[in-house]
Order: structure tokens, then sequence, then C-alpha cells
């Protein structure tokens, strides 16, 4: 008999294929928390296993709903929507999938790093309507030699170093603690970090402990000429201090992937020229979200089949 799993999220086609051959399935994709109202006790009294999307989770109350989970099952990297401390009181271990989409995220944050700065989407809406006939559209600012800031050094942080050094840019970041195998600078403060670069990357883990890590001080440490770059979590950022300094000119650009209330971007961001926005995709090729299934489905078969989990939080 096939073991049931409860599956919240809009997982890749391959891995929903794979999924069906394997388990017996039950899929929605929720907007909120997932109620284990939504799930008849008799689904819930069979579901042995539960894999969510990072920005979804699973809650206490729906931990607490399923009498025969044996593991959850993070597709992506943070954890912080996901009740840790409830799964561990039942001995439930929880899975993630790192170092897998450490390469897309970090693509995804030398791109807004390079689009932004060199001003892609309003030299590309001059040229569309037609404004390049009445005069040049004039000059951006350069990446290359430029200082760059690092929030985090984990597999994404240090990918998105590695792709900064080929722009001969000096490297600096902050974490708990220096690494001190790593060529570049260690910052402990993040308003100082902030005063040090031209451009500012938030690569951090979510959660409690980071929550407003990039406060307004940092904000205003980076400065008119700075640039912040967010894709990490959107709660790492104060968002509305954000907003208020690039209304008022003491924050030059931003350019984020993830945003505090997500899929709810502020409409302030969306009337700024200056900032680039996108719908969470940092991770989205198609072959990293194949490769993350298939890490997910591996680490629920050997929990089915009594083997060592590799990615256990």
């Amino acid at each position: 008999m096939k073991p049931d799993v409860l599956s919240l999220g809009a997982f890749p086609p391959g891995m929903k294929a794979r999924m069906a051959e394997l388990f017996t399935v039950h899929h929605f994709v929720p907007d909120d928390p997932f109620p284990p109202s939504d799930l008849s006790p008799e689904v819930r009294a069979r579901i042995r296993a539960i894999t969510c999307e990072a920005h979804r989770g699973a809650s206490s109350e729906l931990i607490a709903a399923l009498p025969k989970l044996e593991i959850i099952c993070c597709f992506g990297v943070g954890t912080d929507m996901i009740d840790v401390a409830a799964a561990r009181a039942r001995n439930i271990p929880v899975t993630n999938t790192p170092r897998i989409m450490a390469d897309d995220v970090a693509d995804m944050a030398i791109g807004l790093m390079i689009a932004s700065s060199r001003e892609f989407l309003p030299a590309d809406r001059f040229a569309r309507e037609g404004r390049w006939v009445g005069g040049s559209y004039g000059f951006t600012r350069k990446v290359s030699g430029k200082r760059l800031g690092i929030i985090g050094l984990g597999a994404i942080g240090s990918a998105i170093a590695a792709r900064a050094t080929a722009f001969d840019m000096a490297i600096f970041y902050t974490e708990v603690a220096p690494q001190p195998d790593r060529p570049y600078r260690f910052i402990k403060d993040p308003v100082e970090l902030a005063r040090n670069c031209d451009f500012l990357i938030v690569a951090c883990q979510g959660g409690p402990s980071t929550r407003h890590l990039v406060s307004a001080a940092v904000i205003d440490a980076l400065g008119p000429h700075g640039t912040l770059i967010n894709v990490a979590r959107g709660s790492i950022v104060d968002e509305a201090a954000m907003i208020a300094a690039l209304k008022e000119g003491r924050l030059g650009a931003a350019a984020l992937d993830v945003f505090e209330v997500a899929p709810y971007i502020p409409q302030e961001l969306l009337a700024m020229h200056n900032v680039i926005v996108q719908p969470q995709i940092g991770a989205g090729s198609i072959e990293t979200r194949e490769a993350i299934g298939e890490m997910v489905i591996d680490s629920m078969l050997a929990r089915f089949e009594g083997r060592p989990l590799r990615n256990q939080v």
C-alpha cells in the first residue's frame, strides 16, 4: 500500500508525476498556512509525510493533527515557516534541500545587481516607447571594480562572492562568525558593512533572529548611491524603512525577489523607476526545481525505508 503524503505547494511536473507513482498524494496549493480542517479525519489519520514549499511551511496545528506523521520535507532551504520545535517534540525529522539552489539564486543576485546598476528595465522602456529618437538615454552606473557587501556567507552567499570576483569587486561580508578560510573581509556590524559597500546583497536565513536585520540604520549607511538587493527572505529587510529611504532619496536603488507579505508588493515600490521587483523566482529554473523535487522524494523514501536522512535540519 502506498504511503499517504500531504503535498503543499506548486511543485514541478516531474516531481508531481514521480510522487504519484510512489505515494498516495493529497495535493493542495494554499495561499496561507494549510488548515487541518481541509483534510477529512480519515485522511489525517493516514498521512505519513508532508512536503511543503519553504514559504508555506507546516504549522504546529497541522503537525498535531496528523498522528502518523513521520517526516516533514521542505522544498527549499529556509525552514522558518515550519514549526521545527513542534516536530522535534514528536521526534519527527525535518529535512530541507541545501546547496542545490545556490547557483540559481546567486545568478539571480548578480543579474539583479547588473540590471539595477545599468538600468536595464528603464532603458528597455525608453527604447520601446520611441523616446530614443528624441535623444540618448543618458549614463548609468558601473558594476566592475565596485564594493560588494554580502549578508550571509553560506552556500548562496559564497556562490555570489565567487561570481563577483569575476567583476574585480572588493567583497565584504557579515556572518555569525568570521570564516578564516575565505579571502573576503569580515565586518561584523551590518551598519558598518553597508557603509563600506556600493551594493548590499541579502543572502542569509530568515526567521526571528534576522527579522529586520537590514534596518533603517543599515539602509541609511548604504546611502543615496547604494543598491540593496534581496534574494533571501522579505522579513530580513525593514520594508517600510526601505520604501521611505527610496522615496526620500536616501537609498539609491533596490532590486527585490522577496517581500515581507508576498505575493503582495507595496504600490510605492511598483511606482518607482529605481526599483526592480521579481516574483520570487531566484531558484525558479526548471532544472533546479526538478532536482530539488528529486531530493525531497529521496528524503521521504529514506524515512519510509529506514535509511539515514541526508539533509536533516
